[in-house]
């Protein structure tokens, strides 16, 4: 009976460890995300199309307000062919936050465009699948300001 609780107790500790071991070396949600906005952050400065095709779900839509206030919304494909392979650009891009709930989530995501524009991106990801997708893209832009062009 003894040698039993311990086989028992043996195969109970076995599998604890090993649940702790998968969950320790599985990525973080935010690890996740971050991961998914970093494929279109260097997709688009290294000019790699399969990058954005990595983030984007394939019906994704992207939305920004024109210069005479009206609604502009393009499709994600049309945006991704307009990336050529290879070719970089001198886009500086960061994350400024990363929130999340379950299987929805919300990012921020600033890029630079030295001498031209600073872009303020937000994204809607959702995880389906596995795996985390930006959804849909809002974003404004502002002009870099003047005492920084020339740096």
């Amino acid at each position: 009976m003894n040698r039993c609780k311990i086989l028992v107790l043996g195969l109970i500790l076995m599998t604890v460890l090993n649940a702790t071991a998968q969950i320790q070396n599985s990525k973080s949600e935010i690890e996740q995300i971050t991961e998914t906005v970093m494929d279109y952050i260097e997709g688009t400065a290294v000019g790699d199309p399969d990058r954005l095709k990595k983030a984007f779900h394939p019906d994704f839509k992207l939305y920004a307000v024109t210069d005479k206030d009206s609604l502009l919304i393009r499709s994600g494909k049309e945006y991704i062919a307009k990336v050529k392979k290879g070719e970089k650009t001198n886009r500086i891009g960061r994350i400024i936050s990363i929130d999340y709930e379950k299987d929805a989530a919300i990012a921020k995501a600033e890029i630079v465009v030295p001498n031209w524009r600073i872009f303020t991106d937000y994204f809607l990801l959702v995880k389906y699948e596995g795996s985390w997708k930006i959804v849909q893209k809002s974003y404004t832009w502002r002009e870099v300001p003047k005492n920084q062009e020339k740096k």
